[in-house]
């Protein structure tokens, strides 16, 4: 992945730089509102990234130790660690091998009577099956958090995602379609969360720092409650400002090196990662099942000797030290998944010569696998 940054993005950081206020204000107000109405939530929490986000979003509802909140193994740590932060416990639910998503019937049979909250994960920007989800919870009072890291641009049911969401948390981070080097995003549709969500992200300020430098008369905040410092910068929200100009360009480029890609591997025997029949992927990563028998280390190896960098697939946290001893049901998909996948090259300036590279290292590095395997 390379985040598509340009003149643009430095000539706002450079005005953000010269304007005097370079920590969270106007800029992030502005980009606030704008990320917000690009994927119909009400409003937006500009945090200093998805991770905080998460946090945040698990500590509004009141969650804590003896609680338990469903996440899927496989994700990056972050989603599970946001559970950890506040005292609850993350439970480890299953995927659905064809969208490496949690699904209503891989959450169920982990749901007890101490679960509060499920959090959903738009995996690699593939949108997960919400409304299922959403269904099985809500009559038993389990929010639904969207974790939405990926998935700027991603739609559900021709809308985009987490439009009507309870709660999604958004990343900038460079790995991702629309960056501002780091950063996050919380949206939500209802206004009283977002005035506190704001406060929490500020030390619990009853004023924030930006409403007393412009209120005209001398004010003195107070703080309401124990807090965080999980605040935005000018200079980012400058830059996300940019890129969200760029989005609807990016995903289109993506999404026609995507289909390209699938014309091109046609003839292998592997599984790409494709649009789920609900909604489309943002493509934000391009994965790929291996046929079974193939030395996945082995591929990325021929991989790298050819020329082209790929990454492992994604990761399965109950299987990270920090995890180790932490109660799990078994969860072969995940495993299956985190092991037998990995992440081709992607990204917005990718040529068709660099994307035939990429095919006829695959194509080659495969075939002396498997003549390997069978020697």
């Amino acid at each position: 992945m390379r985040p598509l940054l340009g003149e643009e993005e430095a000539l706002a950081a450079a005005e953000a730089v010269r304007s005097g206020w370079v920590a969270q204000g106007p800029r992030v107000g502005e980009f606030e509102e704008a990320f917000a109405a690009s994927v119909g939530a009400g409003h937006g929490v500009a945090v200093s990234s998805c991770t905080t986000g998460l946090h945040l979003a698990v500590h509004v509802l009141g969650i804590g130790p003896g609680d338990e909140v469903v996440v899927p193994s496989l994700s990056f740590i972050a989603t599970a660690n946001s559970v950890r932060y506040t005292g609850a416990t993350p439970v480890f639910a299953d995927i659905e091998a064809e969208t490496g998503n949690l699904s209503a019937s891989t959450v169920e049979p982990v749901l007890t009577e101490r679960t509060r909250a499920v959090m959903v994960v738009h995996q690699a920007g593939v949108p997960a099956d919400v409304d299922a989800i959403k269904a099985l919870c809500e009559p038993r009072g389990i929010a639904v958090i969207e974790d939405a890291a990926c998935a700027a641009g991603s739609t559900y049911k021709g809308a985009p995602v987490g439009t009507n969401a309870l709660l999604a948390a958004w990343s900038f981070h460079p790995r991702k379609l629309l960056t501002t080097g780091e950063g996050g995003m919380v949206t939500t549709d209802d206004p009283e969360w977002a005035v506190r969500l704001k406060r929490l992200r500020e030390h619990g300020m009853s004023v924030s720092a930006a409403d007393r430098h412009h209120g005209g008369s001398a004010v003195i905040e107070q703080y309401l409650e124990t807090a965080f410092n999980y605040r935005m910068t000018d200079i980012q929200a400058a830059v996300g400002l940019v890129q969200l100009s760029k989005l609807d360009a990016i995903i289109a480029r993506r999404r026609e090196l995507a289909a390209r890609y699938h014309e091109l591997l046609a003839d292998l025997d592997i599984t790409t990662v494709r649009d789920p029949e609900y909604g489309t992927t943002n493509y934000q990563s391009f994965w790929v099942w291996l046929p079974e028998g193939a030395d996945r280390q082995e591929v990325l190896a021929g991989l790298a000797e050819r020329g082209v960098s790929a990454r492992r697939g994604i990761m399965a946290s109950h299987l990270e030290p920090a995890y180790c001893g932490h109660p799990s049901t078994e969860l072969p998909a995940t495993e299956a998944f985190t092991a037998r996948t990995l992440i081709l090259p992607l990204f917005h300036d990718m040529t068709e010569s660099e994307q035939d590279t990429v095919v006829s290292a695959l194509s080659e590095t495969l075939h002396a696998s498997r003549l390997t395997v069978r020697g």
